[in-house]
């Protein structure tokens, strides 16, 4: 990986034309990281993807799955984890979406997190509501994790940068208030890029990874820097995060 854009969560198989949003990937020289809700998912989602091509499938037990799977969830996430290059998207809900579930998400993303494959590949975390847990765990635990879409507070934010972790930023953060503010927090040399498509959504329409570039031009705005410089600095960011070995536990 160059200066080719990658999208690091990107739930390809929610899109109506996931073909379709590949050839505009690829087009825009973006490649996916295509995050997944359940270890079947994954796998579906790893036997379709062609080699070489612009996507690779991230092995993913979202939290809100995580009291149907229950621990026959995490022991097919444990058999499916040695060859999986990302892992997500997993993490914690106590949102109100998530709130009845709570005790069955912690129990899952604790097992997920004593698996030692986390340790050495990058992970990219839910954390919606129970910000401050998740990153306490994921400190324990030593994982090498990326916070996608933090909506969380501040506070919590500096002490995720404290222990090293990313945040991954999409088209829609940029639209907002709340995400321009916690940009400002973040150093550049923590921000990956994703879009979360095709959830997110920007001016009425998902984001999905060919919309990277214009990110990058509004993401050079609010730093005050060139959309070149920009450019260059996310992908020093993709290449430390995916080249990089995390540190053995102690």
């Amino acid at each position: 990986m160059t200066d080719v854009l990658l999208d690091t969560h990107c739930h390809l198989d929610a899109f109506a034309n996931p073909s379709q949003v590949l050839a505009a990937a690829a087009a825009a020289d973006v490649q996916v990281v295509a995050v997944t809700n359940t270890p079947d998912d994954y796998r579906r989602m790893a036997t379709l993807l062609p080699r070489g091509g612009a996507a690779r499938a991230a092995l993913g037990l979202h939290p809100l799955h995580a009291h149907r799977l229950g621990m026959g969830g995490v022991l097919r996430f444990s058999r499916h984890a040695a060859g999986a290059a990302w892992i997500g998207e997993i993490g914690l809900d106590f949102s109100p979406a998530g709130r009845d579930t709570r005790d069955a998400q912690l129990k899952t993303f604790d097992a997920l997190l004593a698996l030692p494959q986390l340790r050495d590949r990058p992970v990219t975390v839910h954390t919606r509501g129970a910000d401050k847990i998740a990153v306490q765990r994921l400190v324990d635990a030593r994982i090498r994790a990326v916070l996608h879409w933090y909506t969380g507070p501040l506070g919590v934010a500096d002490e995720a940068l404290a222990a090293g972790l990313h945040f991954s930023v999409n088209p829609s953060m940029l639209a907002s208030a709340k995400g321009r503010t916690l940009l400002a927090r973040i150093p550049q040399d923590r921000v990956l890029c994703e879009t979360d498509g095709p959830f997110a959504r920007r001016s009425g329409h998902p984001c999905q990874p060919a919309d990277l570039p214009a990110m990058i031009e509004e993401l050079a705005v609010l730093w005050h820097v060139s959309a070149a410089h920009a450019r260059t600095q996310i992908c020093a960011n993709q290449r430390r995060i995916t080249d990089e070995k995390a540190a053995s536990p102690a």
